[in-house]
């Protein structure tokens, strides 16, 4: 145990003098000795005045399961201005394993400090923290195993969302279930949520590879994960929880929070021309630029309160034609791959010319919660009633309505109707808790080929339920859900318990326990 004078002294010694940088322009906080065996793991966290929640993401680190003394952690300070390079010394005298690396001057972005990590880092395998968030316990270990195992170049698993009003799960494609020694390219939505998480790689793709984060504010951990992803052979992924994202309202460190649309879609227009210039197989190359066309680019330009506020939409739309202008050489029409159709009327708006329709589309997409629906042929769109019929009807992948339901001696029942493309790929009703998204549970649905569903819940299983509010969803094609749609509501008392099936504010099906 360091004593608390030596601390004192090194936190007077990080004020009061200069490091000896080197000609690189880092320092290292020297070691008393060698790391003893070589880490299994390397852990690479980013710094910049992190001293709220750095002890948390430390100690999240040092409580894993696998056992600290498997893990290398390299923690890169980039010039914080707080206490954060105190805290990395008295960690560092405690830990030979924690490895703290000062920058001699600021980098004004995180994918710098990576970069040296990666640099530095001698374990088989590299995954990062950043400085506000925080570990599962098991979360190392369970990554570490499943790579041993599969000889996989990359593993995913879950990641939960924290913020003052509840959880979610970010990106339910990387965690929905497990899969082992799989192409990428056969997850469809594989290149969204980017983000550097619950993610675990292969050191040798990272360094034979010689891949880096770019030197940009914001995107440089979307092209660099797309880089590792265009050069792993098979991945993995696991339902099993593995990182906290911290986005507590009182958490402003985020450079992503500092950077404006403007400056965001810059970054994105570099990665699309980085993209287009590796000249990948057109259907891999699809996949990677329908994020980077709808998702960072429509959605995040104009599907946003900072869209709808602004007088001066013109610099939105010139912004986007700049990106337009990158589709000249493409070998295909990249409309094509949208996964939401709503974006695919918005482009052919704005091709026409019509913005003043294309605002109203989303200003109608953001307030009107619950929307009118047309079934035409058995298929679901929602109704635009603003819109030129050419665009008024905009179809909807899955939709399903409540029928009726109903309490039996022993257990509930429910009855509803899905209409869409991917009937045949309902797998089971997720009962999620709303407060903890870790408390999930599935039960399973019939569904017929006309999309008559029906749910059986016995009274005993919703019984074992603790006492919350849970949303419900039907899910699809491994990881796609859809609320279903009820109008009324239906108690009953259990074993001195009440259950209530009952219709949300946005008219979804709910359940509380209690």
């Amino acid at each position: 145990m360091v004593k608390a004078s030596w601390i004192y002294k090194a936190m007077k010694f990080t004020k009061s003098r200069s490091f000896d940088y080197n000609t690189d322009g880092f320092y290292e906080v020297p070691r008393k000795e060698s790391q003893a065996a070589k880490a299994r793991v390397s852990v690479i966290t980013p710094v910049y005045n992190a001293e709220k929640y750095l002890r948390k993401t430390i100690d999240s680190v040092i409580g894993q399961t696998m056992g600290f003394k498997h893990i290398e952690y390299l923690l890169v300070d980039d010039c914080s201005t707080d206490s954060s390079r105190e805290i990395l010394l008295e960690y560092a005298a405690k830990y030979n394993n924690i490895r703290a690396v000062f920058l001699e001057c600021n980098t004004g972005t995180p994918g710098q400090p990576r970069n040296l990590g990666i640099q530095l880092s001698t374990a088989d395998y590299i995954t990062f923290l950043d400085a506000d968030d925080w570990l599962e316990p098991t979360g190392l270990e369970a990554l570490y195993h499943i790579l041993e195992k599969t000889g996989d170049d990359y593993v995913v698993g879950r990641t939960i969302q924290l913020k003052s009003d509840g959880s979610k799960i970010v990106g339910e494609h990387e965690s929905c279930k497990e899969r082992r020694n799989i192409s990428p390219y056969s997850i469809p939505h594989i290149f969204q949520h980017l983000g550097p998480r619950a993610r675990m790689v292969r050191a040798s793709v990272i360094k034979e590879n010689k891949i880096v984060f770019p030197e940009m504010k914001f995107a440089e951990d979307k092209q660099f994960f797309m880089d590792v992803l265009i050069h792993c052979n098979t991945i993995s992924t696991t339902k099993a929880p593995i990182y906290y994202l911290n986005r507590f309202d009182d958490n402003n460190a985020s450079l992503t929070k500092q950077t404006n649309i403007m400056q965001k879609t810059d970054s994105n227009i570099k990665v699309i021309h980085y993209i287009i210039d590796k000249k990948l197989e057109p259907e891999k190359e699809k996949m990677l630029l329908n994020r980077l066309y709808e998702f960072d680019s429509i959605t995040r330009l104009f599907n946003t309160g900072h869209f709808q506020k602004t007088k001066i939409k013109a610099l939105y739309y010139n912004k986007f034609n700049e990106i337009l202008k990158t589709t000249d050489g493409l070998r295909y029409d990249f409309s094509d791959n949208f996964f939401n159709p709503l974006n695919k009327i918005a482009y052919e708006l704005f091709k026409e010319g019509k913005t003043k329709q294309l605002e109203k589309l989303f200003e109608w997409e953001k307030k009107e919660k619950v929307k009118n629906v047309l079934i035409k042929n058995n298929l679901p769109y929602h109704v635009a009633p603003f819109l030129e019929e050419k665009y008024r009807y905009i179809r909807v992948p899955m939709l399903a309505i409540f029928k009726e339901d109903r309490f039996d001696e022993d257990k509930y029942c429910l009855e509803f109707k899905v209409y869409g493309d991917y009937i045949d790929n309902i797998s089971d009703v997720i009962i999620r808790d709303r407060e903890n998204v870790n408390l999930e549970y599935s039960l399973p649905v019939q569904v017929n080929k006309n999309g008559h569903g029906k749910l059986e819940v016995p009274l005993e299983l919703l019984n074992q339920l603790p006492s919350s509010g849970y949303a419900m969803f039907l899910r699809y094609n491994d990881y796609n859900k859809i609320n279903i749609r009820k109008l009324n509501e239906n108690q009953i008392r259990y074993q001195n318990r009440d259950f209530s099936f009952y219709t949300t504010i946005y008219s979804n099906m709910g359940l509380k326990v209690k």
